[in-house]
């Protein structure tokens, strides 16, 4: 009886933990999406950049490529990259904060869009993060040694 019982609750976790996976996979697609996105729309900020501000707006705009695809291999794998998870939610929560920080001082543009979109990214991302237990993933030292020996 205690055996059946606690299979029934292995496959009940097994089921909840698939279905927080999935989840956790449309909100990285769609955090992927989002980016390459914003990183087409930034391709026309840098054909209209001046001179002062091209290389900036190409940084940017590169770097949103960069972030679609840490979010499509987050999707992928969401237990298979632990410390990208932590420097993707990091640098979405740092820029917000930052944001936060240059709209309480005044005079900064741009602060009210990061806020926001930025904003939103970190909640998907610690949602994403917390529904695929992110951090059960292998380090890349324990990941290593599995595939030697």
């Amino acid at each position: 009886m205690t055996s059946n019982k606690s299979s029934a609750t292995l496959a009940s976790a097994g089921m909840v933990g698939a279905r927080s996976d999935q989840i956790a996979r449309i909100l990285l697609g769609l955090a992927a999406l989002g980016a390459l996105a914003a990183a087409a729309s930034a391709a026309g900020a840098v054909g209209d950049a001046d001179a002062s501000s091209k290389i900036v707006e190409t940084w940017r705009a590169y770097g949103l490529v960069v972030f679609a695809g840490l979010f499509t291999l987050l999707a992928a794998k969401p237990r298979g990259y632990r410390g990208v998870w932590e420097l993707v939610i990091f640098h979405k929560v740092a820029l917000t904060v930052t944001a936060l920080v240059y709209a309480a001082e005044g005079g900064v543009i741009g602060t009210a869009s990061i806020i926001v979109w930025d904003g939103a990214v970190s909640v998907l991302l610690i949602a994403a993060y917390v529904l695929s237990r992110g951090w059960a993933a292998p380090s890349g030292a324990q990941s290593a040694s599995r595939h030697r020996g």
